[in-house]
């Protein structure tokens, strides 16, 4: 039986991917310092004898006994709501996290996939995002406590690979959706849905002509499976070519929760990108893949588990 590390194993995509794994028969170590992640999203893995929690921040010393086949690599906030809050935990979770990482693949000899984002294209001047583009990102900026976190890792990540031989893999992944988001994350996704189901306006962000391109969870995760699985080293983006702007996005989830929310209209954060969407012409060519899950199928399902919360549940 083969093992794989995932940390970020308690969040959002951390704990699908530990179920996938799961499914496919490996042996399954979860770690997490569960500072933006949750018990809740493993506890029914917690009984499995091919599951093991791992209560570790990956920005320290990092060390885990036996044989490791494949470590991937999803600690980080991905929000703007937390990763604001937490700046420098996120600084160090890309950089030093990262290198502990690469330095525990190495010592195991194991393939590692680091999580990097659409984030490292910062407001693109490009569009759609190809994996050549260098991005245009501030630094400087409230989110470059984020963007530059990931541009290093992606660095480093390949310095690994071109020094010491290690097999690496660098995904990009664009918005992605599903069970097991927060609700309080600050993304306009689940920001939408609890507004809705509150029966509160919904607040978008600018004038609500920017876009994002929705990736449901389920395709998300096979694209990162079978991007490990290869023998591609270099960045590949991950995501739903599917676009569409914020404003047309609101009245979507106004119409599928049945509300009577009206849209309110606040300042746009400072840098927020205002086009988002992936060429993913590599993937389909390197991967053979490409989203299945509609964005109307994945936010019915989104709609289902937002709806079984015990804040939403009905009496």
């Amino acid at each position: 039986m083969k093992t794989v590390l995932i940390t970020g194993g308690a969040g959002f995509l951390g704990s699908h991917l530990c179920d996938r794994f799961i499914g496919e028969g490996y042996h399954v170590m979860a770690m997490d310092n569960l500072v933006t992640g949750s018990m809740k999203n493993i506890e029914h893995l917690m009984d499995n004898e091919n599951f093991e929690f791992i209560n570790a921040d990956v920005s320290k010393y990092v060390d885990v006994p036996g044989t490791v086949d494949y470590i991937l690599h999803f600690a980080s906030p991905a929000s703007p709501i937390d990763y604001l809050r937490i700046p420098i935990q996120t600084l160090k979770v890309g950089s030093l996290g990262t290198h502990n990482l690469l330095g525990l693949a190495k010592s195991k000899n194991a393939r590692i996939l680091v999580a990097s984002t659409s984030e490292v294209y910062g407001d693109p001047l490009v569009h759609p995002q190809t994996e050549e583009y260098w991005g245009n990102v501030n630094p400087v900026g409230p989110r470059g406590v984020y963007d530059e976190a990931k541009r290093f890792q992606e660095a480093i990540t390949m310095a690994y690979h071109n020094y010491h031989k290690l097999e690496t893999r660098i995904i990009r992944i664009f918005n992605t959706y599903g069970s097991r988001m927060r609700l309080d994350d600050g993304r306009a996704l689940p920001a939408f849905f609890s507004q809705a189901l509150k029966g509160e306006d919904i607040t978008v962000f600018g004038d609500g002509t920017q876009t994002r391109s929705f990736c449901y969870v389920d395709d998300l995760v096979e694209g990162i499976y079978l991007l490990l699985m290869s023998d591609y080293h270099l960045p590949v983006n991950i995501g739903n070519p599917d676009e569409i702007t914020i404003n047309e996005f609101a009245e979507e989830i106004i119409k599928l929760t049945g509300t009577k929310s009206k849209i309110i209209y606040n300042e746009l954060p400072v840098n927020d990108p205002m086009q988002r969407r992936p060429d993913i012409s590599l993937a389909k060519k390197l991967l053979n893949w490409e989203p299945k899950v509609s964005r109307a199928e994945g936010l019915a399902l989104t709609l289902q588990h937002f709806q079984s919360l015990p804040e939403f549940k009905k009496t």
